[in-house]
């Protein structure tokens, strides 16, 4: 843990993490004021007391949506990263413990849906369903899929090489108990790392999903979707356009600092070679 605070990319970008969970979590109980509020008469109210970063064109709270707004970041985040994981580890185990033929299969199949990215993915499904939250979330989910399989099947690869791991099939050791044994604890780090990534691109994926249209519908809030409202109003009040950029860019830069000090940490050989 001590030498988790030597590295000031992790603590920059733990930060930053740390707000995002908390604003959500704070949204969850608590608010300026309730974000379906329309108070039309204080429309583009400036910055003040009452309205920390003033209202947008419907009179809304500025600070409250943003606040709400990072709850849909966060979901969107841990839905679609759960559904790599949860699909994409064990086809990259799965592929580099039969190798052969199935790992052929696996990998064939992750650049079938490489062609599909989470925007023509969301077209796709918003054709067929309709927009929604729902929507991006699957997109995105399948999109993490073909990811972590690959980057799962490249690191149990170089796992499956090394001397404990051909001493554990010397000794009788099945292949999949040695995966579970051996090789999925050793790729654990690479897997975390991964994650962060990610995460990351799951919340900027999100807002632009949101921005087009096809993610968050109202009258949930969205940061994709407030950058889409304040459009109309650029040039009479543009910082409705920067608070929302601000929140995804502080968001997606925690997220890679917190995944760079991490990758320094899980392997300090990479630390040592800057």
């Amino acid at each position: 843990m001590k030498r988790a605070f030597k590295h000031p990319s992790f603590v920059a970008g733990a930060i930053l993490v740390t707000l995002l969970v908390t604003s959500a979590i704070v949204s969850l109980f608590w608010s300026p004021y309730p974000v379906g509020d329309i108070d039309i008469p204080n429309k583009l109210a400036k910055a003040s007391a009452q309205h920390w970063f003033g209202t947008d064109s419907l009179g809304r709270d500025i600070a409250s949506l943003l606040l709400v707004g990072s709850q849909n970041s966060l979901l969107v985040g841990f839905i679609a990263v759960g559904i790599g994981l949860g699909f994409g580890v064990p086809l990259g185990l799965l592929a580099s413990a039969k190798r052969g033929w199935t790992e052929e299969v696996v990998m064939r199949a992750a650049d079938f849906t490489f062609a599909f990215p989470a925007l023509l993915s969301a077209i796709l499904l918003t054709s067929i369903y309709g927009p929604g939250l729902v929507v991006s979330i699957t997109a995105i989910g399948i999109f993490n899929i073909p990811v972590f399989a690959r980057i799962t099947r490249g690191a149990a690869n170089a796992v499956w090489s090394r001397d404990y791991t051909l001493a554990a099939r010397a000794a009788g050791k099945t292949k999949w108990a040695i995966t579970w044994e051996h090789v999925l604890p050793n790729v654990a780090s690479v897997l975390i790392v991964q994650v962060t990534v990610q995460f990351a691109i799951a919340i900027l994926a999100e807002a632009a999903l949101s921005y087009l249209g096809l993610g968050t519908q109202p009258p949930n809030p969205s940061w994709g979707r407030m950058l889409n409202e304040a459009q109309s109003q650029m040039f009479q009040a543009p910082m409705l356009a920067v608070y929302p950029g601000v929140a995804i860019a502080l968001a997606v830069l925690g997220l890679n600092l917190m995944g760079d000090g991490l990758r320094d940490l899980l392997d300090p050989r990479l630390s040592r070679a800057r």
